[in-house]
Order: C-alpha cells, then sequence, then structure tokens
C-alpha cells in the first residue's frame, strides 16, 4: 500500500463503520479497512467498494503499520467493542502524534481523558450525537439553535401560509430547505424558488434577521397535556388494585385460612367455654390471643373440657402455621425482584403528557436523561430486567416497565394512548418495526395520519438509512431517524478537517453545519459564492485578514485562503466542499 497518500483508515465496519466508508468512497477518499477479526462480510464489503482491507490478527500496531499509517491523513476506530478502540487510538496516537485520531467511546471519563491535549482528532460517543434529533423530534422542536461564527443563529420550520417566493416571504433569511405539501424535499433551494400553502420552509438566520421579517419565534417544545392529579378516590382505587395485582395469590388463599380459624374458634368457645361463659368479643379476642401465641393470662383453657384443650392444641399450631406462611408472602410482596418489576406501572398508572422510551440501551438512557432535563415525565419500556441502565433510570426517577413492547398489554401499563410522544429505540431494527406498528394500534385516533388532528410524534431509530426511508414510506412513519445517519457526519467531518457544529433532521433528511478553513491555493481560493453546489449554502465567512464576519455573504462574494467558512446543507454536499477546497475536485 505504499502508493496510498493522504487517505483514511477506517478500523471495524459493523453499524456505523459500514455507513462512514460509504460516504468516504462515494465521496472519493482512498480508504483502508482494518477488522478485529476475520469476518466474511468485511471481505464482502470490501471487495463492493473497492478497496483494501486487512485484519488485526498480527496486532493493532502490524496492522496499522500495514495500512500505511505514515501517510494517511486519518483513522477512524469504530469497531463495536470499545477497549480495542481505545487501544486502537492510542496505538495510533503513539505511532504517528500529527494524525487525526477519530474514536467512538461512550465513556465519558474516558472520552474526556482523551480529548484532552491528545492530538487532533476527537472521541465522540454515538447515542450523545445522535439523541439531541430524537429528543427534538418528541417535543415537536421546530426551532434549532447554532452559533456561527460566535454569532447566534437559528434554523426555523415555517409553515407557508400563501403562494409566493421564499424572497418575498422571508426577505434575507436563508432557505435550507423546503418540504413540499406532497412531502417531497428541495435541499437550499434559491430564495426564488416558489412555494405555496401546505408546503413547510426551513429558514435561516439570526433573531434579528427573523424580526425584520416579522417572524415571531417560538422556542422550545410544545408541553402537551400534563396529569393534574387525581382524585383521593381513585388514588385509594387504585392503590388497593395495584396491591392486588402485585400480590402472590397464595397470600390471599393463606389470609382466607387465618380469617376462617378465627370464625370458627370463635363460635366453638362462644359456645363451649364455661367457668364462666365468653361474649362473642371475648371469644373472637381469646381466639387471636392463641393463635398469635401471645397469651395474656386473663383466659386459660387449664380448667376447661378435654376435648376444648386438645382443640387449642390443634388452633395454635394451625395458627402458628398459617400466620406464618401469611408474613412470608408478605415480605416477598415488600422486598421481591417482584415489587422492582411492577413498581413502573404502579408510577405510570396516572402519567398523562408523557414521553415513552422503549428500549433502555445507551441511546435510550441518554434520550430520557435529556427529556427529563427539559421537565418532561418520562417512562422506559424495556424487555430485560438486568439491563445495565436501570440504576441510571432509578437515579433519573424514570420509572421502568419490564415487558416486551410489541404486546399491547405492556404498552398500555406504560399508558402509551395517554402519551405526548413515543420514542422506538431498542438495537433491533425489526423489533423496533414491529414495535412501531404495535403503537400505532394503541394509539388509534392520535396516530399523526389520522384526519383532523396533529397526531403523537412516534420516533422509530432504524440504523440503516435506506432501509428508514422505506419504512417511513411504506407505514407511515414520520419521525424515523437512522442513528447512523445522525452520527457519521461528526466522525468524517472529524477526520476529514471539517469541523461539526451541530446537526438537525428536516424529514428524514439529514442537515449539518460546520466550518471549514480555506486552503491556500486550494480549489476554494478566488472562487465566487454562487460557483458552489446548488445544495449547499454558505452562511458566513470569517475574513482572516480583518477578523470581519459577512453575514449573509453575496453571490459574487469570493473566498480567499485562511477564511473561515460556515457552511450549511446535507452532509455529504459539505463533503463535496470539502473535497473540493483541497483540490480532488
Amino acid at each position: 500500500m505504499d502508493e496510498l497518500n493522504g487517505h483514511v483508515i477506517v478500523c471495524g465496519v459493523a453499524g456505523i463503520g459500514m455507513r462512514i466508508v460509504d460516504q468516504l468512497v462515494a465521496s472519493g477518499e482512498q480508504v483502508v479497512v482494518v477488522g478485529r477479526t476475520p469476518d466474511p462480510r468485511l471481505t464482502a464489503a470490501a471487495a463492493r467498494w473497492n478497496v483494501p482491507h486487512l485484519v488485526a490478527g498480527i496486532g493493532i500496531a502490524d496492522a496499522l503499520a500495514a495500512a500505511g499509517l505514515s501517510t494517511a491523513m486519518a483513522v477512524i476506530c469504530v469497531e463495536q467493542d470499545e477497549l480495542w478502540n481505545l487501544e486502537t487510538a492510542l496505538l495510533a496516537r503513539e505511532l504517528r502524534p500529527d494524525v487525526n485520531v477519530v474514536a467512538q467511546l461512550s465513556n465519558a471519563t474516558v472520552g474526556g481523558a482523551m480529548n484532552h491535549g491528545g492530538g487532533p482528532g476527537a472521541v465522540l460517543d454515538i447515542a450523545d450525537l445522535a439523541a439531541p434529533s430524537v429528543v427534538e423530534a418528541c417535543l415537536g422542536i421546530a426551532v434549532h439553535d447554532v452559533e456561527i461564527a460566535d454569532i447566534g443563529f437559528v434554523a426555523a420550520q415555517l409553515d407557508v401560509s400563501e403562494k409566493s417566493t421564499l424572497r418575498t416571504l422571508y426577505g434575507d433569511l436563508a432557505p435550507v430547505a423546503v418540504v413540499s405539501a406532497g412531502g417531497g424535499l428541495i435541499a437550499c433551494p434559491g430564495r426564488d424558488h416558489l412555494v405555496g400553502p401546505g408546503d413547510v420552509a426551513t429558514m435561516l438566520g439570526t433573531d434579528d434577521d427573523f424580526d425584520r421579517a416579522h417572524i415571531s419565534l417560538k422556542r422550545g417544545a410544545y408541553v402537551g397535556e400534563r396529569s393534574v392529579g387525581p382524585r383521593r378516590r381513585d388514588r385509594v382505587r387504585a392503590a388497593v388494585r395495584g396491591f392486588v395485582e402485585d400480590t402472590n395469590p397464595n397470600f390471599f388463599r393463606m389470609l382466607g385460612v387465618l380469617l376462617t380459624l378465627l370464625v370458627i374458634s370463635s363460635t366453638i368457645l362462644r359456645v363451649g367455654y364455661t367457668k364462666p361463659g365468653m361474649s362473642i368479643l371475648d371469644a373472637l379476642y381469646f381466639s387471636t390471643e392463641t393463635i398469635a401465641t401471645v397469651g395474656y393470662g386473663d383466659f386459660t383453657f387449664s380448667d376447661q373440657a378435654v376435648w376444648l384443650r386438645l382443640f387449642s392444641i390443634v388452633l395454635m399450631f394451625a395458627g402458628v402455621t398459617t400466620t406464618a406462611l401469611l408474613m412470608a408472602f408478605l415480605a416477598e410482596l415488600l422486598i421481591s425482584r417482584r415489587l422492582s418489576q411492577t413498581a413502573g406501572k404502579r408510577a405510570a398508572r396516572f402519567m398523562t403528557g408523557h414521553v415513552v422510551v422503549i428500549g433502555l440501551g445507551a441511546f435510550g438512557i441518554r434520550v430520557a436523561r435529556e427529556l427529563k432535563s427539559r421537565g418532561r415525565d418520562v417512562v422506559v419500556i424495556e424487555r430485560s430486567a438486568n439491563s445495565r441502565f436501570v440504576s441510571a433510570a432509578a437515579t433519573l426517577g424514570v420509572p421502568v416497565i419490564f415487558g416486551d413492547a410489541t404486546v399491547t398489554d405492556t404498552l398500555v401499563d406504560a399508558r402509551v394512548a395517554h402519551a405526548s410522544a413515543v420514542a422506538v429505540l431498542t438495537s433491533d431494527d425489526m423489533v423496533n418495526i414491529e414495535t412501531g406498528i404495535a403503537v400505532r394500534g394503541v394509539l388509534g385516533d392520535r396516530w399523526p395520519d389520522a384526519p383532523g388532528r396533529p397526531g403523537v410524534p412516534v420516533v422509530m431509530r432504524v440504523f440503516d438509512r435506506s432501509l428508514g426511508d422505506a419504512v417511513a414510506h411504506r407505514f407511515g412513519f414520520r419521525n424515523v431517524r437512522s442513528t447512523e445517519e445522525l452520527a457519521a457526519p461528526w466522525f468524517i467531518g472529524a477526520a476529514l478537517g471539517l469541523q461539526v457544529l451541530g446537526t438537525f433532521s428536516i424529514g428524514t433528511q439529514s442537515f449539518m453545519v460546520g466550518r471549514l478553513e480555506v486552503a491556500a491555493d486550494g480549489g476554494l481560493d478566488g472562487m465566487a459564492m454562487h460557483q458552489l453546489s446548488a445544495n449547499t449554502r454558505v452562511i458566513a465567512l470569517r475574513r482572516t485578514a480583518t477578523g470581519d464576519v459577512e453575514h449573509p455573504p453575496r453571490r459574487g462574494t469570493s473566498f480567499a485562503a485562511g477564511d473561515h467558512a460556515y457552511v450549511v446543507g446535507p452532509y455529504e454536499e459539505l463533503l463535496g466542499v470539502l473535497r473540493r477546497d483541497r483540490g480532488l475536485v
């Protein structure tokens, strides 16, 4: 591989690695793939991409050297085994301190230590990168804040109310995308693009720009209906019903045996106890004493008939046994695992306007944490009681319902029909699709496609972008999010020198805001704005010579070496701009 120069080494192709290599190859980058172990999928994928591939069985350091680390531009570590990512990143940095090293690590402590003075590159966490898009979809957030050149910008989705051009409706606001009434999306249209009622235009500018266009921004999320608190009578009924549902049925059998003993003993004592006789209350009192083996000395069997003394022996043994069993079942209710697995159902019993998160993995807990930080009530559904994030959910005060989310009863326990949003975030695409269909059945006329109703946002995690598009089209899901689509731009941008400032989703398309430095004698040096791709928009330009920021730059404005260009668009288009700056186009 001596002929390679300025290439990217991608270590790991499972999951997001596949998308990263796909995009790098599509952008014309030279790529070498390194796998941790021999895998037929790696061989087949490398053949499809027509890229060299290696297996690190000989050792990571030797594999990196064989992949051309000495001449590589970047190393991306996205293997599913994060310990292997850490080892690869450390070795790559040790062997060549100046190479860009980008690694996937979910451990915040280790990642922070790696980022602190560790050389060029970044340590990223897929869950942190993708979670904000899911939270925004759940809460119906249509306003995205991003800082560009130390200036606060806003990308806002606006409903078009009349037929006109974007320039006429929104003045100098920069068009980012238009979603037509039919669902089609146009990225970065011109200001003279014609729109009409039913279309949704995403425009970008500063708060002052929106004020000049007489547009009032509504930041934050729709809160939805909140639980107003049930009446005391309803709470008592629910508490009783919950106690009955959670208790071992044998508890009630033993309770029935104990009551039967009391009735029989009280009747016998009332009739057969002499010297002196007993009232009904005395009989009940003495029966309770005998069963509980307390004996205060105020009543005794010593001077009673033989048959009654024999009965007292039987009564004491029966009472002790029954009471012990009753206490055992009560202890089971209080301290057993059964209680912990039903606590979530009880906590969710009166929730309204909450968000249901299905799947308590690294991604699910990250979304739940962000929702809680925004003041929303959250209920989590998790299949396995052994999830390592159960304690984290308890710390957040988030109830967890253990069960299969594809089963209607589990969704009913989480009160999905009364939720303000549902996020389906398990690690299995098929389970997510099946769960989404089950959620649609439970929501009924609150499903987003129901006529005359805004609907409940149902956000579905699907790893592959093409599968996500197909699922959205076939089953009518409006908010399908591909984690690899959301996170891949950050890894690619960090590897190639494009600083990612933020991402947001419009429909199923991801948009990225990034910053690049115009290279001297590169493809952008001296180029005018209107010569760029029609699907990319330059928002601002910071001039190195003067430090001034041009916003917005005009069509005739030209780039100069050293300028910082702030661009927005689909990340494939932004990578094209980056390649052009490097003189590869």
